[in-house]
């Protein structure tokens, strides 16, 4: 089975690349987000930031039980779309894709989601240091990088 990560900063199209590649190649789609609320995989909601405090160590446990039960279930590949997925030990990811994207494009994209100034800052910078790129690259992820 295959299974390629697709992360990148928030508002940089990692879910339209991963639904489009899931749907092109005939893979499952993980939207990560969601599991995290339906499985209780966050210690808080930050109510400032409008965000889950995600615990990284029980997420890719229960990523990796979802690959290894996927796998058992002959899955053709499996598509995992989330700003998190690079901290995906990469024995169990064969691509990690990075969503990449101008910088006028994303503050644009933010601010339609209603992000505080604050959260646009925090992503902006996030995008202008490469900050999911340098992980995906210290995780030893084989990366391809998208600009969408």
């Amino acid at each position: 089975m295959k299974v390629i990560a697709v992360t990148g900063t928030p508002g940089t199209g990692k879910t339209t690349i991963a639904k489009r590649m899931a749907k092109e190649k005939g893979c499952k789609y993980l939207d990560v987000t969601k599991l995290v609320k339906e499985n209780k995989i966050y210690d808080s909601y930050d109510r400032k930031k409008k965000a889950y405090d995600v615990d990284v160590k029980k997420l890719n446990k229960f990523l990796i039980k979802m690959i290894l039960a996927e796998k058992a279930e002959k899955t053709k590949c499996l598509v995992i779309d989330s700003h998190l997925s690079h901290y995906l030990p990469a024995r169990y990811v064969d691509l990690c894709i990075v969503a990449k994207t101008d910088l006028k494009k994303l503050k644009k994209r933010l601010e339609k989601r209603g992000y505080s100034a604050a959260k646009v800052r925090e992503n902006m910078d996030a995008e202008i240091f490469d900050v999911c790129l340098n992980e995906a690259k210290e995780e030893g992820h084989r990366i391809k990088i998208i600009k969408n």
